[in-house]
């Protein structure tokens, strides 16, 4: 697999895992189970990328036929099993059958395709049509979706703490978008440059939602995981853009350890240097950023984190600063010393980060 600047494409899920290590020490082991078998999943996937970028995965080009501009999206269904891709329950142009997961997969795909196409003009993941595949059904009560560098990958939940993990479409458009970085910038996964990749990945998943339901910035809910956490849960999401720290404190899974300034900047050594942690950080000078605009967000603020992104500018170990910085320099391109300018250099002096 081709990718920027020879950088290994890197394993990335969903779930954050602080959450994952919390759980597996509850007591409860309906709670604990599946959070360790995750947890073991996720390494042994994670081993899996790192061989097959050594080894060296074939290139996948789009099936003959296929039309420009179009998607070509398969799902697959695992069984519970976690030989990937699985069995193959529906493909592209196909109708929905009863299984709503594999609908939701499909739809997901699908809406993450047509928002980087119509407004960005970005022909699939890729930029050259990359067949969508998606497998479903994924292991015994997995807690986690991912993107391995070729496909997304969905569990189920355990139904005591998460959901199934199709329903909320900005996770799955979160998780290709990593496939986004990942064919371009290709931001390495560690420390500042990491919780970027993450929050790249938050903010064009929240546009694929607000793509979908035709919303604008103010009627945005800018929650990434909105209806992925059990009832029993106390909290809404997984994360908020809006408000980095309040998407759930709860009795189980702790509290949202997001900061939204560099204030409250956290320093650990765990999840790669805090890079679903940190994120909270840009993810919150994007918020600004798009309300202070206004209408929707995927149109003046997105196109400046897509140009920021895709460029060619940005390095593969960026700061928040270089980020920003590189924001502001795409901002005057293309909109001049407007108020898209002045909306992204508040933005984010707002947070704390400083533009160069």
């Amino acid at each position: 697999m081709t990718t920027h600047g020879g950088q290994e494409p890197v394993f990335c899920t969903i779930v954050p895992p602080h959450l994952l290590d919390r759980l597996a020490r509850n007591e409860d082991p309906a709670l604990s189970g599946p959070a360790r078998r995750s947890l073991q999943r996720d390494a042994m996937e994670r081993t899996r990328r790192r061989l097959t970028t050594v080894v060296g995965a074939t290139a996948v080009a789009p099936p003959a036929g296929k039309q420009a501009e179009q998607p070509h999206r398969t799902v697959y269904d695992a069984r519970h099993r976690t030989d990937l891709p699985g069995t193959k329950v529906r493909g592209e142009g196909q109708q929905p059958g009863k299984d709503a997961t594999v609908n939701r997969a499909y739809s997901g795909l699908g809406a993450t395709f047509e928002l980087y196409l119509k407004a960005y003009g970005r022909d699939s993941i890729d930029g050259s049509g990359l067949p969508l595949d998606a497998t479903v059904h994924y292991d015994e009560k997995y807690n986690n979706a991912f993107w391995n560098g070729e496909q997304m990958v969905f569990g189920d939940g355990d139904g005591e703490i998460f959901l199934d993990f199709t329903i909320p479409v900005d996770v799955i458009g979160h998780e290709l978008t990593h496939g986004v970085t990942q064919h371009t910038a290709n931001l390495a996964y560690f420390g500042q440059s990491g919780a970027l990749n993450e929050s790249v990945s938050d903010v064009f998943g929240s546009l694929i939602k607000q793509y979908t339901l035709g919303q604008s910035a103010s009627e945005a809910d800018w929650l990434i995981g909105a209806g992925l956490l059990a009832p029993r849960v106390t909290g809404t999401a997984l994360r908020s853009m809006k408000a980095p720290g309040t998407a759930y404190d709860d009795d189980v899974l702790g509290k949202d350890p997001q900061p939204a300034t560099m204030d409250d900047y956290v320093h650990t050594g765990s999840d790669n240097g805090g890079v679903h942690i940190n994120s909270g950080i840009p993810n919150h000078a994007f918020y600004l950023v798009a309300t202070a605009l206004g209408g929707h967000a995927w149109e003046k603020a997105g196109q400046v984190w897509y140009d920021a992104l895709t460029g060619g500018k940005l390095k593969e170990d960026a700061d928040f600063a270089a980020f920003a910085t590189l924001t502001v320099q795409t901002a005057r391109e293309r909109y001049g010393a407007g108020d898209v300018l002045q909306a992204v250099q508040k933005g984010w002096e707002q947070v704390g980060v400083r533009t160069l």
